[in-house]
């Protein structure tokens, strides 16, 4: 299981044509105080004191529906990237299958607007072709299977991942999925917002359809049937607080089992039809939305059958199809779920899905530009700089006895660093990429990652495998393999700057790494050990304290109202909010340490070393969003708004009021009675 340390909406949505290369750009002062808003007092509000100046100063371009400080770094990284992938797509002479030759020939298809238009639906024919031939149970099992062939996992998803109660194999998943909105919740709720939301998706999959040939008023029909379909799917889904649960999502079976739980899904076609007929074990995540699946193949007419799976091959190809299938889809996912007027420029949306479908290639040639390997080592550095504060933190903590203490201290010891890039990139050598179908090399690449994936099972986990490319702005925890992984585009200002004081890279990239590490004592992580492995390590006594705390902080996010009147949801953010807390702490504790022995350091703009820690991690989550996104992220991530990233563990630190004079009974100052401390 990845614990992210931003979610994925944030990292992939960014704007400006930047070409200037890396070297090129303006220096920025590690903390501005053009970005300030003093009218603000830091002991009322920290998040607008910190961020207030540069808030004003950034609107939300129209091509975005949130702009932050994410945003910012991920601008610079096109920038970056735009240049490699031009001057790859200009060189025609590069040998077949080199990462020059994927990415240049990859990005030149997308780019090649005339072929795209032209083209229109051609590409997607036989794949249409192949759901119109489906006459029964038996060969409707065997699309779906070859759907999931080619990246499209309706009406569940199957992949392969670690046995999370024995980590060292690789076994079969399958999970639940096939909806076409953002979340299970979208389809039931019944405030006016939702039902807005699922009157428009009526509207956007009849447009669709009608794009692709039907005459509207059958396409009208079908989408009430596609929603029909999806909402039943959606009633037999579990939560994303259920799913956070992982001895909820555990159910090991062997394809005996799960004949006998799904008898009308012939798993055995299934599998012949993917390709890999001797799998034999799977853990099954959602039971009981299989079980309504099963129920479904015979319940549902073929023919509804059949009209479900063309949409959602249409929903998963609009964007490498030609403009008005774009535009449609812009309109619905960008315009009416988070708010956008307007699309962002092709080339960097082509840029992403080059990254996304084969960004090891990609990324050997951003790191070879971008990331020299002084970085490396200065934030690996960093990294066991903030090991050995946490070591101290456990050794120290009043709450946990020593026997849990000593099994901590061991999982933390075995923790797995990565940082930067791969050491083993991935071999691209038998797939196929050219400058003549951007979708065909999309679907290409799909099926790759797909038998890439599924060769996995039964071999040994592969622990120098990441799970983000070089470029990407963000960082993770993996449960399964107790590691944190810090790629090498987050390694870059505000998060790490060697030009910055330490008390700038300590609150914002240590802040970051403590983050990470913190996942693995958090309520998800911690019911992993040293090994991976789904287990209870812990004391029943300790158990009961550290629920006791972290429910302490399910209350004080639940109380957070983030647009309207929507709340943040505490469960759903437990985890991310937690790691908050910890990773500050623990830095915090870091810089305090590294210290040491030491002079005093100056003040810098007048900013103690204390108070530049705290305005680091403040400014890391400066951020105008949109109310629609806002809305949106409320129901599906994990993450908690900025603002409240900000001012909510803030408030819980009394070295944070120490640092800025924070009176008591200040609202950045929480009453000692509702004080959370955990790690």
């Amino acid at each position: 299981m990845l614990r992210w340390f931003i979610h994925f909406l944030t990292m992939i949505t960014a704007c400006g044509l930047l070409t200037v290369s890396l070297d090129a750009q303006t220096p920025q002062k590690p903390i501005d105080r053009a970005n300030f808003d003093t009218t603000v007092n830091p002991a009322v509000d920290f998040y607008r004191y910190a961020n207030g100046g540069w808030m004003a100063r950034n609107p939300i371009p129209a091509d975005q529906s949130v702009w932050g400080s994410f945003n910012e770094l991920q601008d610079h990284n096109y920038a970056v990237l735009r240049e490699i992938l031009e001057n790859a797509a200009a060189d025609k002479s590069a040998p077949q299958g080199s990462p020059r030759q994927l990415v240049g020939d990859f990005y030149a298809s997308g780019m090649d607007s005339a072929g795209i238009e032209a083209r229109g639906t051609t590409p997607l024919q036989d794949e249409m072709n192949r759901i119109q031939a489906v006459t029964d149970v038996p060969t409707l099992v065997s699309e779906i299977a070859h759907l999931h062939t080619i990246g499209i996992g309706v009406p569940f998803s199957f992949s392969s991942d670690q046995d999370a109660k024995k980590s060292t194999d690789v076994i079969a998943h399958i999970n639940q999925s096939g909806l076409g909105l953002p979340d299970r919740d979208y389809y039931m709720k019944k405030d006016p917002a939702s039902v807005k939301i699922r009157t428009a998706y009526l509207d956007h999959m009849r447009k669709m359809l009608v794009l692709a040939g039907d005459d509207s008023s059958k396409a009208a029909a079908s989408a009430e049937e596609i929603l029909k379909m999806e909402t039943t799917m959606a009633r037999a889904s579990m939560t994303r607080v259920e799913r956070r649960d992982p001895n909820a999502t555990y159910h090991r079976m062997s394809v005996s089992e799960l004949s006998h739980l799904t008898p009308s899904l012939a798993w055995n076609s299934f599998l012949a039809g993917i390709g890999y007929p001797d799998i034999d074990v799977a853990n099954v995540g959602m039971p009981g939305f299989m079980k309504k699946i099963d129920s479904m193949l015979t319940s549902v007419p073929i023919d509804t059958w059949k009209i479900y799976l063309r949409w959602h091959l249409l929903n998963s190809t609009a964007n490498y199809l030609s403009s008005p299938f774009v535009n449609e889809d812009f309109r619905f996912s960008g315009t009416v779920l988070t708010g956008v007027s307007e699309n962002r420029p092709r080339w960097k949306r082509v840029l992403e899905t080059v990254n996304r479908s084969i960004g090891d290639a990609l990324g050997q040639l951003y790191v070879d530009k971008a990331f020299p390997p002084a970085s490396k080592a200065r934030a690996r550095e960093m990294v066991m700089n903030l090991k050995t504060a946490l070591h101290d933190r456990i050794q120290h903590l009043e709450w946990m006895s020593e026997e849990t203490k000593e099994k901590a201290l061991k999982k933390l010891d075995a923790f797995g660093i990565k940082i930067g890039y791969t050491d083993k990139w991935k071999d691209y050598s038998s797939l196929k990429i050219t400058r003549d179908s951007y979708l065909a090399n999309v679907l290409a690449a799909r099926n790759y990652e797909f038998n890439r994936n599924m060769r996995k099972i039964g071999r040994p986990v592969d622990r120098t495998e990441w799970g983000m490319t070089p470029p990407t702005v963000n960082a993770y925890y993996n449960s399964n393999r107790n590691e944190i992984v810090f790629p090498a585009g987050i390694l870059q200002p505000p998060f790490y700057d060697p030009n910055a004081d330490d008390a700038v890279n300590y609150g914002g990239m240590g802040a970051v790494i403590g983050h990470e590490m913190t996942h693995g004592f958090d309520d998800e992580g911690r019911k992993f050990d040293a090994e991976g492995n789904l287990t209870d390590w812990w004391t029943p006594e300790d158990a009961k304290n550290f629920n006791a705390r972290a429910e302490m902080v399910v209350k004080q996010f639940d109380g957070y109202v983030a647009v309207d009147t929507f709340h943040v949801n505490g469960k759903l953010t437990l985890g991310e909010n937690i790691a908050d807390l910890g990773g500050l702490k623990i830095a915090y504790e870091a810089f305090e340490k590294s210290l040491e022995g030491k002079p005093r350091p100056e003040k810098i703009d007048g900013l103690t070393p204390e108070q530049r820690f705290f305005l680091a991690w403040a400014q890391i989550w400066r951020t105008n969003i949109r109310p629609e996104a806002q809305r949106l992220r409320l129901n599906i991530d994990p993450h908690a708004p900025g603002y409240f990233r900000v001012n909510g563990p803030l408030s819980n630190l009394k070295e944070f009021r120490e640092a800025f004079n924070v009176p008591d009974g200040s609202p950045m100052a929480r009453p000692a009675s509702d004080e959370v401390k955990i790690w």
